[in-house]
């Protein structure tokens, strides 16, 4: 395991950014905060789909659950009234225990599958929940590499090999 941490930090110290890709909020039913889970197609050759989408589904289901209205939330908001709010000094709300939840899913996903691909995942919450930032790093030693010339033609940018 420390290597998979040792490989994030280095991912972000020899690694230049190539390019960033934003996954937007789908709002298709109301405000409630959920992410599209279609494939961007700038990662079509960084990550396979299925892992994508599980990821962005999962936390689809983090969001869902932080903002599930129970006995709890109730009782957090009848005490947030009762002590003029000051009960939030002392204790973490559901919502807040979600989000630090989010934020170590996140970072293992990082760890564990997008850093080794050259991926780094931004907390949603860091953007102000509006999107998910995807960051593509491409290795410094290799700015030629395959993956840089197979997005390139994929764009359909012209290059003399692609006509």
């Amino acid at each position: 395991m420390a290597t998979e941490v040792h490989s994030l930090q280095e991912l972000r110290r020899s690694a230049s950014l190539a390019t960033k890709v934003f996954v937007q909020r789908d709002y298709s039913d109301g405000t409630t905060c959920q992410f599209q889970t279609k494939f961007p197609p700038e990662l079509e050759s960084r990550i396979e789909r299925q892992l994508f989408e599980e990821t962005v589904k999962t936390l689809n289901g983090f969001y869902a659950e932080a903002e599930k209205i129970g006995g709890s939330s109730y009782l957090e908001g009848c005490l947030a009234c009762a002590t003029a709010y000051f009960i939030f000094l002392c204790m973490e709300t559901h919502y807040e225990k979600v989000l630090k939840k989010i934020s170590k899913y996140i970072q293992e996903q990082n760890e564990k599958i997008y850093a080794p691909r050259g991926l780094l995942l931004t907390d949603p919450l860091e953007r102000g929940m509006r999107v998910i930032e995807i960051s593509i790093y491409e290795d410094r030693c290799s700015s030629g590499s395959s993956s840089s010339g197979s997005s390139s033609s994929s764009s359909g940018g012209g290059g003399a090999g692609g006509r």
